[in-house]
């Protein structure tokens, strides 16, 4: 069969897919951002996932902001955000406006299958009477649904979907090859089959879940290091020379998947009547590690007494993680906030992050250029390639001659700087 593809949500995980299933299928690319289409038709992706060269690669995808456009398609591949709100709970709303959008533009035999991560159920109990709803179809007769997790690290060209074991479920076997033949591809056949929806639903909570934890332990061996007067990176790169150490580095942990996840886990195990101990409790902990470095290096700059309570302090890098553009729940908000508290004057600065979308989420517009003067500290929080490119002179000249270099990353342990510059990491 011939699909005819439909890719619901043109973001960091929907926009790589559809270049990738447009390259040897007839895919249309949904949004309901008039001004994210209008740039993807000139080429252009404002999140830097996709080249412009990749995008002319990609012949058969066309791209709309129009529902009716979606009518007569044969696979819907929903990618919509799946947040939490401001009480940590589960945020369904972009999902459920998918389904209406897809439920009326739904024909008999299409499949319709999710990527967005939810818990347990959320496919086959929200989703499709959703779809029922707007279609006036009945799915496992009329139409068939499918779960298959997106597994897309941004940034990470090593892991880009063509690279991917790709899980799929669905209703029916019949969905099942369907789905392996469409993913398998585009990546080499690398699927696997999951033993039903809820279990592929299930596998995808844990993943990001089980990294948080991971993190979230060494957050905490790094808080109680501190204590001690040890660095957490020179203590793990110690503990790593033993064959099964696991790798995990200390940090914020931020993003769409890392620091939401876990919560759509808590969630489906509360209603479950079970208590998600340890994963509400690398929660806590991931999520207060801003606060936590904001005020460490607080204490370190009033320990010197030039730089008094109110320094000014330059923080280097705003986005989640190094190398891209995404802000989506960056943590570093949280430690450029925390400075503040403490009375510091911050000002951040990140050659890839958007200074109109950082205004709108935090109300923070990041330099884009560095600045011509100098600081009583310098944050590293992200590891772009330009920060870690830095040598003693790019730090030295934005430094003052007493100021501190507080390395949250650990980039810079090996830069040899003036005696009088002080020096915090974790």
């Amino acid at each position: 069969m011939d699909e005819r593809i439909a890719i619901i949500g043109l973001g960091y995980v929907g926009l790589p897919l559809a270049v990738a299933l447009g390259r040897r299928f007839d895919v249309l690319g949904f949004d309901i951002d008039g001004a994210r289409v209008a740039a993807l038709r000139r080429g252009e992706d404002r999140t830097g996932a996709v080249s412009a060269g990749a995008l002319a690669e990609a012949v058969r995808l066309t791209v709309s902001d129009r529902p009716g456009a979606l009518a007569g398609r044969s696979l819907f591949i929903v990618t919509v955000p799946t947040p939490v709100d401001r009480e940590s709970r589960p945020d369904l709303a972009a999902l459920r406006a998918a389904c209406a959008t897809v439920g009326r533009a739904l024909s008999r035999g299409a499949v319709v299958v999710f990527e967005s991560t939810v818990y347990p159920g959320v496919t086959e109990d929200i989703c499709g009477p959703a779809l029922e709803a707007a279609s006036g179809l009945r799915a496992g007769t009329d139409f068939f649904l499918g779960y298959s997790p997106e597994r897309i690290n941004p940034g990470d060209d090593q892991h880009a979907v063509e690279r991917l074991v790709k899980v799929v479920a669905g209703q029916t076997p019949e969905v099942v090859a369907r789905l392996s033949a469409v993913y398998g591809a585009i990546n080499g056949g690398r699927v696997f089959v999951a033993r039903d929806i809820r279990t592929a639903e299930a596998a995808k909570v844990i993943e990001n879940a089980q990294r948080d934890i991971n993190v979230a332990f060494i957050n905490e061996i790094a808080m109680i290091l501190g204590r001690l007067g040890l660095s957490a990176y020179d203590v793990l790169e110690t503990a790593r020379t033993k064959w099964n150490f696991l790798p995990f580095q200390p940090g914020l942990v931020g993003g769409h998947c890392i620091g939401v996840d876990p919560y759509y886990l808590a969630h489906c195990a509360l209603e479950a009547g079970h208590d998600p101990e340890i994963v509400l409790a690398g929660r806590r902990i991931n999520d207060a590690m801003g606060g936590y470095i904001a005020d460490a290096i607080a204490r370190a700059l009033a320990a010197r007494t030039k730089a008094g309570p109110r320094a000014d302090v330059l923080v280097l890098g705003l986005t989640f993680k190094e190398n891209i553009r995404d802000l989506r729940n960056s943590r570093v908000v949280d430690l450029v906030r925390g400075l503040a508290r403490h009375g510091h004057r911050v000002s951040v600065h990140d050659p890839l992050a958007d200074p109109a979308e950082a205004a709108a989420l935090y109300d923070i517009r990041p330099l884009t250029a560095l600045p011509d003067r100098r600081f009583g500290a310098l944050v590293g929080a992200v590891a772009h390639d330009q920060y870690r490119a830095f040598t003693p002179a790019d730090v030295t000249r934005l430094l003052t001659d007493d100021g501190l270099l507080a390395d949250v990353k650990g980039i810079w342990r090996g830069l040899e700087l003036p005696a009088a510059i002080g020096r915090w990491q974790l």
